[in-house]
């Protein structure tokens, strides 16, 4: 199998969630650090617009959102080899759970941090967010009317959680790590990591540290930089894999394979991905794309929380 290259950058939630995927499951990888806005002129092509971070890539074959760079994670390296992300069978919860809290908890969570550093965001970082992501202006002084709301939401996100680790558990399903650990650590990250030391207390998050602690410590694998235009390079000169885990008409709405679709996010970011339909599940969908630049490639997404329709 060719190498795990993971393009990403540091300021990343979503990405942090996936580093300690990687430092769960021990892995290697390849580090490519990118802008935290577009242009990325040597990624976009091989997610054939998609914008939003991390993208995981495995030689030409593309994944994008981390509610599918888990699962294929845990797909191509699977207990007992490496520790599962669903201990106990917790699978279809952890997944289920994972999508809420990411959904409940990343405006909130933005505006808290804008109160602490928001002055600090680059003008066209913010502009980005404004008009090519997010829809809404995350400076600090836009955002510091909404700080009482926003602690709300975080106060009672972190509520259920405090419950669930209420009788000592080391983990949320017990004494191993899920991916939804997982989650709900990557908000809890960018708060502590990025503010000073009272966010704790402000966002409630106290109760929480020794958990929080434990996932730290998971790490983030073993790293290795990587360039942007080695990984391009990468893609070239690779050919994509047949997903035999998917049927080739295993739509559940009825796409057949080498059909046309275009896939768009239905929340943020909203760039429509088009492409042949190579296979499909309930929870994956792969397409193919013939890139002038990088060649032929597969691009992997979820089906929870992406819209696909005939092109």
């Amino acid at each position: 199998m060719a190498e795990i290259i993971l393009h990403h950058y540091s300021l990343s939630t979503f990405s942090e969630k996936v580093r300690v995927a990687l430092g769960l499951k021990g892995l290697a990888w390849r580090s490519v650090d990118i802008p935290a806005a577009p242009p990325r002129p040597l990624l976009a092509p091989l997610t054939g617009g998609y914008r939003r971070v991390p993208v995981l890539q495995v030689g030409a074959d593309i994944y994008c959102d981390t509610h599918l760079i888990l699962p294929t994670l845990e797909r191509l390296f699977p207990p007992p080899k490496t520790p599962s992300f669903y201990p106990a069978g917790s699978e279809g919860i952890a997944r289920g759970l994972s999508f809420a809290w990411d959904r409940a908890m990343w405006i909130p969570t933005i505006g808290v941090l804008a109160h602490f550093i928001g002055d600090n965001f680059p003008p066209e970082f913010v502009k980005d967010r404004k008009e090519g992501y997010l829809g809404i202006d995350i400076s600090k002084g836009a955002m510091a009317p909404e700080l009482p709301m926003h602690l709300q939401q975080l106060h009672a996100q972190n509520a259920w959680l405090k419950t669930a680790l209420a009788d000592g558990r080391r983990f949320l399903f017990g004494d191993a790590p899920s991916e939804l650990d997982l989650t709900c650590y990557q908000t809890l990250c960018l708060m502590r990591k990025n503010c000073p030391p009272e966010v704790d207390t402000l966002a409630g998050l106290v109760p929480l540290l020794p958990w929080y602690d434990r996932v730290t410590a998971l790490g983030h694998g073993r790293p290795e930089p990587m360039t942007e235009q080695a990984a391009f390079d990468v893609a070239c000169e690779a050919q994509p894999v047949a997903p035999t885990h998917l049927q080739a008409d295993g739509d559940p709405d009825g796409l057949r394979a080498g059909s046309s679709v275009t896939i768009t996010p239905d929340d943020n970011a909203r760039v429509p991905v088009s492409g042949t339909l190579v296979a499909a599940s309930d929870s994956e969908i792969v397409i193919h794309r013939r890139d002038s630049r990088a060649g032929d490639l597969q691009i992997h997404f979820p089906r929870l929380g992406f819209a696909v329709t005939a092109a």
